[in-house]
């Protein structure tokens, strides 16, 4: 991976940090003012480095969709199977294997899942794909528009948007060829949330 220069490395520092707390990407003022410029310009140029050498990625023409694809340094994250971004696929319970990561906090929160399919590739994952996603926490309260791990009773895992309407799970791809899959909320059990995408350049 290409090593990034000082400055690219404290934008991308910043951006790690504040999607892993929020689990969205900051605006171009935000990182203006935590880069102290006052015009958009460098940033803009940083983050295109950063596209470049393959550390992030976003949605053109769509505002705050940038995803983390890489890290610079190294950390063992456990790889616990599949997930569905399709159809559905068994659960995943054992660990598989490792991959290597480094923004994450020492948690045993986090883990991998290899991508299977292509409903999520407007939101830029794509099959064979590592998705690190973390285990919800007891008490925790899932936001509309989310992207989650979710196991459907009886049917299996997948990998979707979430939203709760008229009392009813909707579990939603962003490839129009799906269809969404509306459940019960006792049918789904909620198993991660996205955090970032693994992408081998």
């Amino acid at each position: 991976m290409e090593k990034l220069t000082k400055v690219q490395e404290e934008l991308y520092s910043y951006l790690l940090e504040y999607i892993n707390e929020t689990q969205h990407a900051p605006s171009i003022r935000q990182m203006m003012q935590a880069m102290n410029l006052k015009s958009p310009a460098p940033i803009q140029s940083r983050l295109e480095r950063l596209r470049s050498k393959g550390y992030i990625d976003w949605i053109d023409g769509q505002a705050r969709t940038i995803r983390i694809l890489q890290q610079s340094n190294q950390k063992q994250l456990p790889i616990l199977g599949a997930i569905a971004a399709g159809g559905l696929v068994e659960p995943f319970n054992d660990v598989q294997e490792t991959l290597n990561l480094n923004y994450l906090s020492q948690s045993s929160k986090h883990y991998a899942l290899v991508v299977v399919g292509d409903s999520m590739i407007q939101d830029l994952i794509a099959e064979g794909d590592y998705v690190i996603m973390r285990s919800l926490s007891p008490d925790e309260v899932i936001k509309n528009g989310e992207i989650v791990a979710a196991r459907v009773k009886g049917l299996g895992t997948t990998l979707k948007r979430f939203y709760q309407k008229q009392g009813m799970i909707i579990l939603q791809a962003s490839n129009p060829k799906y269809k969404p899959i509306t459940v019960n909320p006792d049918e789904v059990e909620i198993q991660g949330v996205l955090v970032g995408v693994w992408r081998e350049m």
